[in-house]
């Protein structure tokens, strides 16, 4: 008896410490769906570098809103006894751990599908907003600058770009210089040509691929603490009169 209160009281704490940061995800989501740019005037030097390819607002309140859900279905089961709640917090999180296996799986076997995908739409987003959209600009500048590399694949990526045509130069990151740690300016196509600095999707496998241990010790917490809950909340279920 004391082990299942000790069990539902840590149920309760940790749930309720989910459901605070389901509540301060979605709050963020919707200040950078508001007002982006404020957001990255703040934020701007820790910008992720997969900021490009997603909506990052939209993102945060997605996953806000799955962890509010889940914070409040595992605290309410947990402290009214709820079986329905306690089953619909195990099933979404059976749901989020099979779909993480399953994009983890799909990462690792299909890098190059992924690759060709993310290129048709990444490259036409940087030939039409890269110059001329501040905050897409920006959050290239700020991925570039950060992983030492030069459009999605390579310079050619800015080909037709609002920023070639008004500038007649590449952006300056794509003339940067591994052996001494500047940059050629101004990056012309010749310069960028012989630098031949690497896209930003290669060097961002790159870094996964050398720190390979710390991403699948992240992971692999990730998944313990999703099955160690799974577990929790079946128990719980299975002791309820």
């Amino acid at each position: 008896m004391q082990c299942y209160s000790f069990i539902k009281t840590m149920m309760i704490f940790f749930n309720f410490l989910i459901f605070l940061c389901g509540v301060t995800l979605l709050a963020v989501g919707i200040w950078v769906s508001v007002d982006g740019p404020s957001f990255l005037k703040i934020f701007g030097p820790l910008s992720s570098s997969a900021m490009q390819f997603v909506n990052v607002g939209y993102f945060l309140i997605a996953a806000g809103a799955v962890l509010f859900a889940l914070g409040f279905l595992g605290c309410y089961g947990a402290h009214t006894e709820n079986k329905c709640a306690l089953m619909m917090f195990f099933f979404i999180l059976l749901i989020i751990f099979i779909a993480e296996v399953a994009a983890a799986v799909v990462a690792l076997v299909y890098t190059t599908m992924a690759e060709h995908l993310l290129t048709l739409l990444v490259v036409p987003a940087i030939k039409k907003d890269y110059g001329s959209q501040k905050d897409f600009t920006q959050v290239w500048n700020t991925t570039m600058e950060a992983l030492k590399c030069c459009g999605f694949n390579n310079y050619t990526d800015f080909e037709d770009s609002p920023y070639l045509k008004e500038n007649h130069v590449f952006p300056p990151y794509c003339c940067f210089d591994n052996v001494n740690g500047t940059t050629t300016e101004p990056c012309t196509e010749e310069k960028a040509e012989n630098k031949t600095v690497q896209g930003c999707f290669h060097q961002l496998l790159y870094d996964i691929r050398t720190n390979a241990v710390t991403v699948g010790g992240v992971a692999a917490g990730i998944g313990g603490l999703e099955l160690a809950a799974m577990i929790v909340s079946i128990y719980l279920y299975c002791n309820l009169k």
